[in-house]
């Protein structure tokens, strides 16, 4: 295939990828990388049993897989970017080649965090930015611009910045509603709405707090207008799993979306994950209490 087949082929690919993810609340199962189908053919994302994915007519990378406690030494280094360990064998053929031809061409690439069992989170794109060989590692950013940056070894303080704040917003924010979502079963813990769409994982403590760490039990489950309500104190959750809503906005009247959307919401308890292990801390449900109480 040339380069700008490719080129076409994998943004199509990239494109299917994220509105697919979005559709399901921001995640996508193996089965359905496994299974997606172009121009008449069956062309997987992902490998069956390998973290990275090398079409046989592509020239470069179209995935790698990033695991928890994977086979694997792929690193997430304190500057935001991933230093994604050389595959077995030959370091300069095989696997190594497509991927080492990516950094080449600026090819891009899908990065899948799988942090769940056959649940993959897509970060899209990624790029191929520099080879460690003494390391086996290849750098991976995710801004295209981190290519033209010259030594990535020595960023600049706001380079460094920039590459956190990324690696924030598109990485662990997106894993962190993963997570989420799957523990709630992809509902909404208030009202159980099940469009992935429409669900967000809502930080019980906020992110930037001290302990508000993007963590299963640091999060809910909550569809947008009760996340949004959340966020703004207009309703709270006990550390007994019970939602009250603000005096004012309950005794307000108006049409059937406050009627039905949120008042009906005021003493009701949450729909809890099923594991114990993924249920919302107490111990940061009665921090947020306190805060929404005191108002």
């Amino acid at each position: 295939m040339d380069t700008a087949a490719e080129s076409a082929l994998r943004e199509q690919i990239i494109t299917w990828v994220r509105e697919r993810a979005e559709a399901n609340g921001g995640f996508l199962h193996r089965e359905q990388l496994l299974g997606y189908r172009t121009g008449g053919r069956r062309l997987p994302i992902i490998d069956y049993s390998r973290g990275i994915r090398n079409p046989a007519d592509f020239g470069s990378t179209l995935s790698i897989v990033s695991t928890a406690n994977g086979p694997y030494d792929d690193v997430e280094s304190s500057d935001g970017l991933l230093h994604y360990a050389y595959r077995k064998g030959d370091p300069f053929g095989g696997d190594n080649a497509k991927l080492r031809n990516a950094l080449v061409t600026g090819m891009s690439l899908i990065l899948f965090r799988k942090e769940v069992a056959n649940y993959y989170t897509p970060i899209a794109p990624v790029y191929v930015v520099d080879d460690y060989p003494e390391e086996r590692t290849f750098l991976v950013a995710l801004d295209e611009a981190f290519r033209f940056m010259g030594d990535l070894r020595e960023l600049t303080v706001a380079q460094r910045a920039y590459a956190v704040r990324l690696a924030r917003q598109r990485l662990h924010q997106p894993a962190f509603r993963t997570r989420v979502l799957l523990a709630y079963e992809t509902r909404c813990a208030m009202c159980r709405l099940a469009h992935g769409s429409l669900l967000d994982a809502a930080h019980i403590v906020p992110d930037g707090e001290e302990n508000g760490l993007p963590t299963t039990p640091n999060g809910l489950a909550l569809c947008k207008i009760h996340h949004a309500a959340y966020d703004q104190d207009l309703l709270g959750i006990t550390p007994d799993y019970v939602v009250q809503l603000d005096r004012e906005l309950l005794d307000e009247v108006d049409g059937p979306m406050l009627r039905h959307g949120l008042q009906a919401m005021h003493g009701q308890r949450l729909t809890l994950p099923r594991r114990p292990v993924d249920a919302p801390s107490r111990d940061l449900l009665a921090w947020r209490w306190e805060r929404f109480a005191a108002r």
